[in-house]
């Protein structure tokens, strides 16, 4: 007898032809499919009931009817096992390296399980989980800006207790950023396949590593070693962390929350400077390795994001985590409903790099790079990598003190616009973020040629030296203001769903080489032409203006799945 045939709509069909599992053996071209409506709703004669159908993967249905249906009788015998043990095997390609957080698990025990646990209250809360969550996978992003402003207070130290030259130190700062590469490569693919939480979990251990290889170095391969590891680590966070904070906030919170990950950057930075002050450089990096070792344990008790549970089919726990992020008394039935609708039209499981000349691809992808290599460009990493150095050559005396300053106004200036994406939008950031950068950038360029044509001791040249500080100083609240953190608020959010791991990749790599191009030259650089050095940065800022009023969309007051659906 032959399997029952139904309807189907047209979406299904590229995902049906793509999927991974229909090159089971037994699915041949006589093999009869269960396929569904426009409604998504199965039509069928087989005596299990009508939810217990529509509880299935898509792709799982599909792929036990084609098997059923190869066997002799499969009619008579197929049955809902035969689905089970097929989206069972799917599961395996896909899955949390991570258990579930202590608040889903509390949740699935019920109602009476919160209230013994005291925490009822507190995840019926709308943002108490959200806020929490963010917290802790923030951890990473300190981490990140600890390890940027690590060569800033110990270049001294280390080149004259090591033997190092100034050529040696500068590859040691810019190994992070090889390092990073190499994360970034890995990143996009990695949370696809073990989850955001379990790619923080695989990016914390050689962080901790690393710069325990780096307080113990006898010479410089150690200190090589300890930056390549250290680099791996944030360059997978810095692709994971704003992709989780994006996934699970709320549409109304996404841009404040979204912030958050380079307020933390900013925090690492000052920290990095502050410590530096007071401690060797060995113990510095004893204290660097703290934010991953805090960050390790924490994973366990936030939730996996809901809509990568969503995209692997693990339907009971994307509800049951969106539930627990939005609060237990919240209605989430019309986001659930976004989401699944939105993995539902994905029309394929993987794409290949060709396909990626599709406007609907390239377009986001050229945004989201364009964005993150030219806000490092800039000299941004530059100028906080090596700010002790640019402030003795502005003549500054107490050039440590002043680089403390900077971080702690850079800070400040973060903490205190992390507003501001929810309330004015992202593009209106942009646009006077990169215009405030390149005339700050200016002053500083005319105020390093005048000085260098002026006597060391001369009035003009101490007038000249406050004047570059000062421009230094609004620089970095300039970038603060919108290029620190919108970029990847705006990467996060405008990348379709099923090429986000590979064009995630595609955009953090550029990221991080563009890093390394600017912190392996600005040394190099300044020692040639501080006003030339702050010449090209200029260039670079107002190229940046002009890309953003040409090609950035506002992406402010739309859900993710809006945003994606915008470019097709």
């Amino acid at each position: 007898m032959q399997c029952p045939k139904f309807l189907t709509c047209s979406r299904l069909e590229d995902f049906f032809y793509q999927h991974p599992l229909l090159q089971h053996p037994t699915v041949s071209e006589k093999s009869h499919f269960l396929v569904m409506d426009s409604q998504s709703s199965l039509i069928t004669n087989h005596n299990s009931s009508r939810s217990a159908w529509l509880s299935r993967s898509p792709a799982a249905v599909v792929v036990a009817a084609a098997a059923a249906s190869s066997e002799e009788g499969a009619g008579l015998s197929f049955n809902m096992r035969a689905i089970e043990d097929v989206e069972e095997d799917g599961r395996d390609l896909r899955k949390p390296l991570l258990r579930k957080g202590v608040w889903y698990a509390m949740q699935e025990k019920g109602p009476g399980q919160l209230d013994l646990l005291g925490s009822s209250r507190i995840l019926r809360n709308s943002s108490v989980a959200v806020l929490l969550s963010v917290l802790v996978v923030a951890l990473g992003p300190i981490q990140y800006g600890f390890i940027c402003g690590y060569t800033s207070p110990t270049e001294d130290d280390i080149i004259s207790d090591l033997g190092l030259s100034l050529s040696q130190y500068s590859i040691f700062g810019s190994l992070v950023n090889v390092g990073a590469m190499v994360g970034a490569i890995v990143s996009g693919h990695m949370t696809e396949y073990v989850g955001r939480k379990g790619s923080l979990m695989i990016a914390a251990v050689p962080n901790v590593i690393g710069w325990l290889a780096i307080s113990f170095a006898k010479d410089s391969l150690f200190l090589y070693i300890g930056r390549l590891l250290g680099g791996f680590g944030v360059g997978v966070i810095s692709y994971v962390v704003p992709v989780y904070i994006a996934e699970v906030s709320p549409q109304n919170m996404r841009g404040t929350l979204g912030s958050v990950n380079q307020l933390s950057v900013t925090v690492g930075v000052l920290l990095a400077y502050l410590f530096g002050l007071f401690v060797s450089w060995r113990i510095l990096a004893i204290l660097g390795s703290l934010p991953c070792l805090i960050l390790i344990p924490g994973l366990f008790f936030i939730p996996e994001s809901p809509r990568w549970l969503a995209k692997i089919g693990l339907n009971k726990e994307f509800e049951a985590t969106l539930q627990v992020l939005r609060g237990l008394d919240t209605d989430i039935s019309l986001e659930v409903d976004e989401i699944k609708s939105s993995v539902a039209s994905t029309d394929k499981t993987t794409i290949r790099f060709g396909e990626l000349k599709q406007k609907r691809y390239w377009f986001p992808l050229m945004v989201g790079i364009g964005l993150l290599m030219l806000r490092q460009l800039s000299g941004i990493n530059g100028v906080l990598f090596y700010a002790t150095t640019i402030f003795e050559s502005a003549g500054i005396s107490s050039s440590d003190v002043a680089t403390v300053g900077v971080g702690a106004i850079q800070v400040l200036a973060t903490a205190g616009t992390t507003w501001l994406p929810d309330k004015v939008g992202r593009r209106l950031l942009l646009i006077v973020s990169s215009s405030t950068m390149t005339l700050s950038l200016l002053v500083v360029a005319v105020a390093f040629y005048v000085e260098s044509s002026t006597s060391e001791g001369s009035k003009l040249y101490s007038i000249m030296g406050i004047l570059s500080a000062a421009g230094l100083v609004a620089f970095v609240v300039a970038f603060a203001l919108g290029m620190g953190s919108v970029p990847w608020v705006i990467m996060s959010e405008i990348l379709p769903a099923n090429i986000k791991g590979l064009s995630g990749s595609m955009a953090t790599l550029a990221n991080w080489t563009t890093t390394w191009v600017i912190t392996v030259t600005a040394n190099l650089l300044l020692d040639w032409s501080s006003g030339g050095t702050f010449t090209i940065y200029t260039v670079v800022a107002a190229c940046t203006l002009v890309f953003v009023v040409l090609f950035v969309p506002e992406t402010k007051g739309r859900t993710l799945e809006e945003i994606q659906s915008a470019f097709r």
